[in-house]
């Protein structure tokens, strides 16, 4: 049986929002998906960094780590509502744009809000 465990940063309110959805359906359709706050892992057995870790989303399927908008498909793909995005979004020009935007606007601007939010509660 394949397990996907998903790493993404549970102190982001715009992360933590779209993982409780995911994980909503991941209940309700009985996926074999598990949800980790960063901040409460082990990113050595992840082999990140904390700063790496806020970053991106991260996916461990079969022992293997996916990062990024690689991790949304993986995602996607054991949630049945989400497949068809994920079949979508395989595409090879919707993945290419997916992943550009990913790369160049939602993960920077994440890690920024991220960092604000640092900065402000220290």
């Amino acid at each position: 049986m394949r397990h996907t465990e998903i790493l993404y940063n549970g102190r982001c309110p715009i992360c933590a929002a779209e993982i409780a959805q995911y994980r909503k359906q991941a209940e309700a359709a009985g996926a074999s998906l598990r949800f980790t706050d960063l901040h409460a892992a082990d990113l050595q057995d992840w082999q990140l960094s904390a700063d790496q870790a806020t970053r991106r989303l991260h996916a461990r399927c079969d022992g293997q780590i996916i990062s990024g908008f690689p991790a949304f498909l993986i995602l996607w793909r054991e949630l049945p509502r989400m497949r068809w995005l994920a079949r979508l979004m395989s595409l090879p020009l919707l993945r290419q744009f997916a992943e550009l935007g990913y790369n160049r606007i939602a993960a920077p601007a994440l890690y920024a809000l991220h960092k604000r939010r640092q900065t402000k509660s220290a």
